[in-house]
């Protein structure tokens, strides 16, 4: 049995979170104590892609980083390529679970106590210091979790994936894809075999997870 989809979908996954990691949390520590002209339209926004077709999103994506695109355009001006390879796939995967995390860490963020906050400033320290040594130790098991959730998201990213890195053996078919075509092809044993192992990532984390999260401060 070929394992390169489990791979790449690991490998895949691991960078889509660490992508929606850093994007996520500035965005998710905004909605939670800012209050701003537009902040409804934000919020709409974060959660389009759990409500939007997967095939809407990669249409739109492919739109943004292929040949004719933008951003395919000013890669290609550096001899850069972005749709069709694995960094593509890693963008989708980002796009498709990036809410699952913010909306996590947001309602994290939003029960951390103000108070011991002003504590720490009174006491001189700088709002980054502020936010590594109070507010993120305060909200990790909600960032936790919607990392985990980011990453099973990410493990199991289909449509968008589709759309803008194709499905080519050795270089983009990632688990879900490589599913589908051992399904295709009345190959029923290996799809079953590669399905029974992203069932089980995802259960040990999530059971980890739920562990993790009856743990005492």
């Amino acid at each position: 049995m070929d394992l390169f989809p489990l791979w790449l979908s690991l490998r895949v996954a691991l960078s889509a979170t660490a992508l929606t990691l850093a994007v996520g949390i500035p965005v998710a520590l905004l909605l939670a104590r800012v209050r701003f002209a537009g902040r409804g339209l934000l919020e709409a926004v974060v959660v389009l892609p759990l409500v939007l077709p997967p095939t809407v999103l990669g249409y739109y994506l492919l739109v943004v980083i292929g040949s004719r695109g933008p951003l395919g355009r000013a890669l290609a001006a550096v001899g850069l390529e972005l749709a069709f390879t694995w960094w593509a796939a890693v963008l989708a995967a980002s796009i498709g679970s990036v809410a699952l995390l913010i909306k996590s860490a947001q309602a994290g963020f939003e029960t951390v106590d103000r108070q011991l906050e002003q504590a720490a400033r009174t006491l001189g320290r700088s709002e980054w210091s502020v936010f590594w040594s109070v507010t993120l130790p305060l909200a990790w098991r909600a960032v936790l979790a919607g990392a985990v959730l980011a990453f099973c998201r990410a493990l199991g990213e289909f449509g968008i994936t589709l759309m803008v890195a194709g499905n080519i053996p050795g270089r983009t078919q990632t688990l879900p894809l490589a599913i589908y075509d051992r399904v295709q092809a009345a190959q029923m044993d290996e799809a079953h075999a590669l399905a029974l192992i992203a069932v089980g990532i995802v259960v040990v984390l999530v059971f980890g997870l739920s562990r993790v999260a009856r743990l005492r401060y």
